[in-house]
């Protein structure tokens, strides 16, 4: 019978586990597709195929639910936009696959945050992230500069390759992915040549 308890337990916790990201997949997904406001718990409950009293008992509120769901997205997104300052055309090329994965929804986001706390939350950090990013894959670029020319030099690398950039091209203008990529890259050797 000892024997059984520390299997049943290590079984228990993964389901558990198991619910908790079925869960928090689920609200990420909402999040993705409609405003959050949508994203009420009986939505993210049927989407996960749990009841609103498990979400409650697992997360105890929407906002702590969001804030996993922040924590657990902010992990996945730098696995999936590497920064490489020896291989800065990869780099972007990442991004630009990140952005075909996520772009839209990150755009929704976008267009909620000046009123919905959450997608402030979560864009602001996106923002502080993608600034992060994009001063180590340029590096080598940034290092020679200072003071207030290394700060217009990020920002100027920053707008390039933003995810409004990848609006413009891919959704506005319909472009491929790899005419997207082309003109990203083209955009961002016209500011690092500016430096030459």
């Amino acid at each position: 019978m000892k024997t059984k308890r520390p299997y049943t337990m290590r079984v228990r916790a993964e389901q558990a586990e198991q619910t908790r990201l079925r869960i928090v997949g689920a609200v990420l997904g909402l999040a993705m597709e409609r405003p959050l406001a949508a994203c009420t718990l009986p939505s993210v409950a049927e989407r996960a195929q749990v009841s609103v009293q498990t979400v409650l008992r697992i997360f105890g509120s929407r906002d702590e639910l969001f804030a996993e769901a922040i924590e657990r997205t902010a992990a996945d997104v730098l696995a999936e936009r590497p920064a490489d300052p020896d291989d800065p055309s990869a780099s972007v090329a990442a991004l630009v696959d990140h952005y075909e994965l996520r772009g839209d929804g990150v755009l929704l986001l976008l267009g909620q945050e000046a009123w919905e706390p959450v997608a402030a939350a979560a864009v602001g950090r996106g923002k502080a992230e993608h600034r992060r990013w994009v001063a180590t894959v340029f590096a080598p670029h940034l290092e020679p500069l200072d003071g207030a020319r290394r700060d217009q030099v990020l920002d100027l690398l920053v707008a390039a390759t933003d995810v409004s950039a990848w609006k413009l091209w891919r959704r506005d203008a319909g472009r491929t992915r790899d005419e997207t990529l082309e003109r990203m890259l083209a955009l961002v050797a016209a500011v690092t040549r500016h430096l030459a």
